[in-house]
């Protein structure tokens, strides 16, 4: 004779009596693997901390809505969200026109001075003769790449799979400049690596053509409901001051960073 715990399991096997599925997520985060302190990063237990997961936290609590992180390399990070492996991209992606092409962004919800530091000995400039015949590394896929290739063409440009790596050869003397944010940057010039080797080398002129207009969240150009909800989300909580108030746990970004109701 079957037992009932054994025909319940035979029947559920074959469909006909429906497993409840465990609790879905219902919005799936985007976050680049690759660690991006201050912004994003894991900690020693393994889990995601820093200014940015915690506008994500801030975000989905005003949505009223539970959320899951999903990794993804950076440089899949765009095709991902099109084949509907998350709903949104939450990663210091910059909003341009080049990824207007396939995505479409929110309001911006931080922006921040684009600098450049360097090993010791290199004179304070950012100007392209300056930096003639340097090496000047940053991450690769990124608006940064672009812009050393468009306003630094005389140096050579290395890139790398994370900003760390990047900062970790300039200690190391592989290359002589890395161009990345300032929050992100300066985080690195305060360790007792940076202190010892190198020194802001200056801001780099603006170029919105190639660096974009902040920082927003991508998102699929079909999800025009998401959109407008984040929005709307975004603009409730710099009213509030949220965006401030989440800046006040990481005084290395305070004037280092632009963020919605701080103007």
């Amino acid at each position: 004779m079957v037992s009932p715990r054994s025909l319940y399991f035979l029947l559920s096997l074959i469909g006909i009596i429906a497993v409840p599925n465990l609790a879905q997520a219902d919005l799936r985060i985007g976050v680049a693997a690759e660690p991006y302190p201050p912004f994003a990063s894991k900690d020693a237990s393994g889990n995601w901390v820093g200014w940015e997961i915690d506008f994500q936290k801030a975000l989905c609590a005003e949505l009223a809505e539970t959320c899951e992180i999903v990794e993804v390399a950076w440089d899949g990070i765009i095709p991902a969200l099109n084949a509907g492996k998350f709903d949104a991209i939450i990663a210091s992606m910059a909003i341009t026109d080049e990824r207007k092409k396939t995505i479409t962004f929110s309001r911006q919800y931080y922006s921040a001075a684009i600098v450049l530091i360097g090993t010791k000995g290199i004179a304070p400039s950012v100007s392209a003769e300056a930096l003639k015949d340097r090496i000047i590394a940053t991450q690769a896929a990124t608006t940064h790449a672009a812009y050393v290739q468009k306003h630094f063409g005389a140096a050579t440009l290395k890139t790398y799979p994370t900003l760390d790596e990047a900062t970790a050869d300039l200690a190391a003397g592989r290359v002589d400049a890395v161009q990345g944010e300032t929050g992100s940057l300066e985080a690195f010039l305060a360790s007792d690596a940076g202190k010892t080797c190198c020194s802001m080398l200056g801001q780099v002129p603006d170029d919105p053509e190639t660096l974009g207009e902040g920082v927003g969240v991508g998102l699929r150009k079909d999800d025009i409901d998401l959109l407008n909800r984040i929005d709307a989300a975004i603009a409730a909580m710099a009213k509030k001051s949220a965006f401030a108030a989440i800046t006040k746990s990481y005084p290395e970004l305070a004037t280092k960073i632009v963020v919605p109701g701080a103007e």
